[in-house]
């Protein structure tokens, strides 16, 4: 396995010299958060479960052993801390019992405010999803005032994810200090988790194993790199309104037009096959039921696929404005992964 890349994002404002607690910190974006805040110079302390991969502890650097809903394990993870970024979730597309999303991204959130609160945190940063806000009607740019055109949630992922910032943003007008921000489709250099799904996408379309594409790949997404995603939790952090919420994307692109800078960047064209929608979701509902029945993960659900049917334009324009964040553009991410993936194969 290669070493993962250091953190090279840009760094915003001081922080606190207080430590700072992370939740989800052995996840992909949690884990280039930690190689940040250790680069700052900044003491961390990461909760994690027993059987989550972590990196060995070291000066700075702190794990303690719990859960999200293990309240008392958060109590002793926060002592001390002055600052919570909360990134822990239940980001995958499908859990066997679907009442584990709501446990884990409702109640997991609403243990951590509060015992951040008990612990006198001065902010919390809430990692929430651009997702909440819904897909975006043809020729509209989405933003945080954006109404939800549909009520209907097309995953449970999405749904629990709305309930549990829909009491955050509550709190914060009992006192809770909490900033919510919004990330999009995220990539880049980093663990392959689920939660990194656009690179595994990425590579598996530069090994031509990825030809298919929901629809024809024409409904357009919001990608942000995982290190603008990071440098926007600092800024959240340092410069963010308690209360609010922020957009942390990219550029917006249709799923052919991000594997055609692919094509361009490695000077190779890859075989692109549109696939009807009838098609799409019947293989994604087969792929559902033999996952309840056989309890094996399924490769895409129906709302995996329905996802990626729908537009989800969005602009980063109020962090841009109010926090000072900045966009990488979308190629040169590309670029940047693809080096990373290059790198990570020949080193195995």
């Amino acid at each position: 396995m290669a070493v993962e890349p250091p953190f090279t994002g840009r760094i915003g404002g001081d922080l606190s010299s207080g430590a700072a607690f992370v939740t989800g910190g052995t996840g992909f974006v949690g884990d280039r958060l930690v190689a940040a805040l250790l680069a700052r110079g900044r003491s961390v302390r990461g909760l994690a479960r027993p059987t989550s991969e972590r990196p060995a502890a070291a000066e700075r650097l702190e794990w303690v052993t719990g859960d999200i809903l293990d309240r008392d394990s958060l109590r002793r993870g926060l002592a001390g801390c002055s600052e919570v970024f909360h990134l822990a979730a239940y980001a995958k597309n499908w859990a066997k019992d679907p009442l584990l999303f709501f446990r884990i991204n409702v109640e997991g959130a609403r243990n951590v405010f509060e015992a951040a609160a008990e612990a006198g945190v001065r902010r919390i940063v809430y990692t929430s999803t651009a997702v909440i806000f819904g897909p975006t009607p043809r020729g509209t740019v989405g933003n945080e005032k954006m109404p939800r055109v549909t009520p209907r949630f097309l995953t449970e992922y999405e749904e629990s994810k709305a309930v549990a910032e829909k009491e955050a943003l509550e709190l914060t007008s009992r006192g809770f200090p909490i900033v919510a921000v919004h990330p999009t489709r995220v990539y880049g250099p980093g663990k392959l988790t689920e939660g990194n799904s656009v690179s595994w996408m990425i590579d598996q379309y530069d090994r031509g194993r990825f030809p298919l594409l929901p629809g024809r790949g024409e409904n357009v997404g919001n990608y942000a790199l995982v290190d603008d995603l990071v440098e926007g939790h600092f800024l959240a952090m340092e410069k963010g309104m308690v209360g609010e919420r922020y957009i942390l994307g990219g550029e917006n692109s249709s799923l052919k037009g991000l594997f055609q800078l692919v094509d361009e960047l490695t000077k190779r064209s890859h075989v692109q096959v549109g696939l009807p929608r009838s098609v799409a979701m019947s293989y994604a509902a087969l792929e559902k039921r033999k996952a309840e029945w056989l309890g094996v993960h399924p490769r895409i659900t129906p709302g995996w696929v329905e996802t990626f049917l729908e537009d989800w334009v969005y602009t980063s324009a109020k962090a841009e404005r109010e926090l000072g964040y900045r966009i990488t553009p979308l190629k040169e991410g590309v670029r940047r992964t693809l080096d990373w993936l290059h790198r990570r194969r020949g080193a195995r």
